[in-house]
């Protein structure tokens, strides 16, 4: 059974060896894709494609409840998330690898829990991602050559519409990287007890920036950025497989009403 679970673009497929599919049935539906079950480097991972293998589902129509829930019903204690995420700070230009330690949640109408009652439980979220594995990440990305910066706030919103400069503005005021998809990806790791982080990748400057974004310019980070995860994750899952030195095993040690 896979103790590390990975989440991210259809792209990561391809690193698989001898992939294996699996279709699993969750109280909350069906999961964005199949979960196929393979090695990299010897060691047995999760995979699945957050917006579907053909990218089909937007971020604000993903199930999120039963990606996570699926993970975790093949033996998953573990999940590296990989998005792509607009910059806030001009120190973070494209290209900038960026290992959140925190974020703000602007979502509007997502299912944000797997504890809807009659059960009750009140998770601390204090420090949501986990340290030891972004400790880990973020060597594995310096190891790789990549500009890699450990620690930030990730701002999380609804989607699928970009911001306004206004509100571009306002989040860069608490905020170093934007993106759409971290919650409530990370909020039901942690109500499972599991291990997450995200490895985000600037692709460019949101638009608190005053000049316009090109789009051709952004396809090129984006083609640039997805060469890095592997060589981050092929560096990285010895070490995350080796060990489990954190407390969020214990997240929902005294968290029950």
């Amino acid at each position: 059974m896979p103790k590390i679970g990975i989440i991210g673009g259809s792209g990561l497929y391809n690193l698989l060896k001898d992939p294996r599919s699996r279709t699993i049935e969750t109280p909350y539906g069906k999961p964005s894709d199949v979960i196929d079950v393979g090695s990299i480097d010897g060691i047995e991972v999760a995979f699945l494609a957050r917006h579907g293998k053909k990218h089909q589902i937007p971020p604000h129509m993903v199930n999120y409840r039963a990606n996570i829930w699926a993970m975790k019903e093949l033996g998953v204690e573990r999940v590296i998330s990989f998005s792509a995420v607009g910059s806030l700070k001009e120190e973070l230009p494209p290209g900038q690898i960026v290992i959140p330690d925190q974020f703000i949640d602007f979502t509007k109408r997502r299912n944000l829990s797997f504890y809807d009652g009659p059960d009750v439980y009140h998770v601390s979220a204090a420090d949501p991602f986990c340290p030891h594995m972004n400790d880990i990440l973020n060597r594995a990305s310096k190891v790789g050559g990549y500009s890699t910066t450990l620690s930030g706030t990730y701002a999380c919103i609804e989607g699928p519409r970009f911001s306004t400069r206004s509100e571009s503005k306002m989040f860069r005021a608490y905020a170093d990287i934007i993106g759409m998809t971290l919650v409530p990806e990370i909020n039901l790791a942690m109500e499972l007890a599991m291990c997450y982080s995200t490895v985000a990748t600037v692709t460019d400057y949101d638009v608190w920036a005053e000049e316009p974004v090109d789009a051709s310019e952004v396809i090129r980070i984006i083609k640039e950025n997805e060469q890095k995860i592997p060589v981050i994750l092929k560096n990285a899952l010895q070490e995350i497989a080796s060990s489990r030195k954190c407390s969020c095993s214990a997240r929902l040690d005294n968290a029950k009403v």
